[in-house]
């Protein structure tokens, strides 16, 4: 195994313990296949579509409060309507939260769900990232998230671009991270560039003629195996080591990260926010620039992009008063996603570019004592653009108390349909089979696309 090793400067670690600074490796097998090679190996059946489709999914961290952002009850008792007041957008009769100011002048690019049900009763990403329940009995290894289906089924766009990047930090709370590739394998993960990751893509120390004598020597050491070997492994794994050693020596990927490198003035419109998790939170950083990076990184070639933005949870209490939090996080997400969206029509993208903004569950209609809002998995919201969708329409509504869905409630899986649709991918045909050979669809059966989206 050569490894391309950076100065030791830091000791951040992946959640398995494996350094950042040391985690691509070029060449071999790897310990249970988690080489750089194997993260960027595309099945050879795996067809690569003409036009550049892809998904930008926002997960909200905690559980957004749906009834104080999109679907606010004025007419509702004090302990349910809270102080906020609604205002009108540019699509006549929608109405949302004041601290959203920027979406409301720009309603006619977004879609709101306002019956969104079957979410779980606690914390835990995998609903937003797979859209499967607990309920559901899992394959051997797990249902993989959206976007390791998309790396498996769609491959790469690009050689040198993966087509599952994650933005995703790490939670210190595991149930706020992402499920990862299920009964995929590892070979379907996420590409991580975050932290001291984002380093680890640009060669330091080593010059592309010094690594490439190493690949010449690899070829040489690793020769044996080929004469030996009957299975197509190694010639597999020659195709995905120059895919890691396209990432190494194109600046692609790294460039999309680098926010130097964009219009200064795109950078302002996106905002900024806190890059450093409060302790006391436990959550995602709130950092509005991930939404710029996600929207460089589908321009660099990706495929699916995930974020997870600040954190949610609000039950009440000295440091999480729930109108106070948002009212300071409000208006920095207005101003981000807006930017987003914006920037995606200004560049001729929201006819290819899916965004999805979600959390795992709703907030309480009534108001708890320590003035906050607790978990409701009875009904939520999710936030949609782009897709070539037709926006500026609101999908279902809730009862006067915003508790219960009262028309077209939307299950979680509908939505994933019409991801995998915008895609370009038809659930109904579409299989993955799991480590028994056994296919199965990616969605529950009989799902069909949101009708009102297509």
């Amino acid at each position: 195994m050569l490894k391309i090793l950076a100065p030791q400067e830091r000791s951040g670690q992946f959640c398995d313990g494996m350094t950042r600074r040391n985690f691509l490796k070029i060449g071999g097998l790897g310990a249970a296949g988690l080489s750089l090679p194997h993260l960027l190996s595309l099945e050879a059946q795996a067809g690569i579509g003409s036009s550049h489709k892809s998904v930008i999914l926002i997960y909200l961290v905690g559980g957004p409060p749906h009834q104080d952002m999109f679907d606010l009850k004025p007419n509702a008792p004090r302990e349910v309507a809270g102080p906020h007041k609604p205002i009108g957008t540019n699509v006549p009769g929608i109405e949302i939260c004041e601290l959203f100011p920027r979406m409301a002048k720009m309603m006619d690019k977004f879609v709101l769900i306002r019956s969104l049900v079957g979410a779980q009763n606690d914390h835990d990403a995998g609903q937003c990232f797979t859209g499967r329940g607990r309920t559901e009995i899992a394959p051997p290894g797990g249902w993989p998230q959206f976007g390791s289906v998309v790396a498996k089924l769609k491959g790469g766009l690009l050689p040198t671009t993966p087509p599952f990047v994650s933005l995703c930090y790490e939670c210190t709370h595991g149930p706020y991270n992402e499920p990862g590739p299920g009964m995929l394998g590892v070979t379907h993960s996420s590409f991580r560039p975050m932290g001291a990751g984002k380093e680890d893509m640009v060669l330091q120390g080593i010059t592309t003629d010094r690594l490439s004598e190493r690949v010449g020597l690899l070829s040489s050491l690793d020769r044996f195996r080929r004469d030996a070997d009957t299975s197509g492994t190694m010639v597999g794994m020659d195709a995905f080591t120059q895919q890691a050693m396209g990432m190494l020596t194109s600046s692609k990927v790294a460039e999309a990260l680098d926010l130097t490198k964009e219009d200064p003035r795109i950078v302002a419109r996106y905002g900024t926010g806190d890059p450093v998790k409060r302790i006391d939170d436990n959550g995602a950083p709130r950092v509005p620039q991930s939404f710029l990076a996600a929207r460089r990184l589908v321009e660099a070639g990706a495929r699916v992009v995930t974020v997870n933005y600040s954190k949610w949870d609000w039950h009440g209490g000295p440091k999480n008063d729930i109108f106070s939090r948002e009212r300071e996080d409000f208006p920095v997400f207005d101003q981000a996603i807006t930017a987003l969206v914006e920037d995606l029509h200004n560049r001729g993208m929201d006819k290819d570019v899916t965004v999805l903004v979600w959390g795992e569950f709703g907030r309480t209609p009534h108001i708890n004592a320590q003035v906050g809002r607790d978990h409701w998995p009875r009904v939520s919201m999710a936030l949609m653009a782009g897709g070539g969708m037709p926006c500026g329409q609101v999908i279902g509504s809730t009862d006067r108390l915003g508790g219960e869905a009262d028309s077209r409630p939307v299950s979680y899986s509908e939505v994933f349909a019409t991801l995998y649709n915008n895609m370009g991918i038809d659930v109904n045909t579409a299989t993955i089979d799991d480590p028994k050979g056994r296919p199965r669809y990616l969605v529950e059966e009989g799902v069909q696309p949101i009708r009102e989206l297509s």
